[in-house]
């Protein structure tokens, strides 16, 4: 007679051996997918880069690092913060 493993649902999945068997463990990994509203902000990209994204539906990279395809009216939210800083910093840069 062999031992088997026995899964039990429950939030993290977790498994309980017989004696002498090794334990096994699974992770719980859910991909995210948000699409961004979340922090509804405003951010910074290139122009050419947000006009070829609204016409592809292709990804932009903002200032701050944020990833996601525009399709709102940015003018309804306010600026993202971390992307004023970076734009900033850079317009100062520029004028030096």
């Amino acid at each position: 007679m062999t031992a088997r493993a026995r899964l039990i649902p429950s939030a993290a999945a977790e498994t309980i051996s017989a004696p002498g068997t090794s334990t096994v463990t699974e992770s719980d990994v859910r991909p995210v997918t948000d699409d961004g509203d979340h922090d509804r902000f405003a951010h910074y990209t290139r122009r050419a880069d947000a006009s070829r994204a609204y016409v592809e539906g292709t990804p932009v990279r903002a200032l701050c690092g944020k990833v996601w395809v525009p399709s709102r009216d940015p003018s309804r939210y306010p600026i993202c913060p971390e992307c004023a800083k970076i734009r900033e910093r850079l317009r100062k840069r520029a004028f030096n």
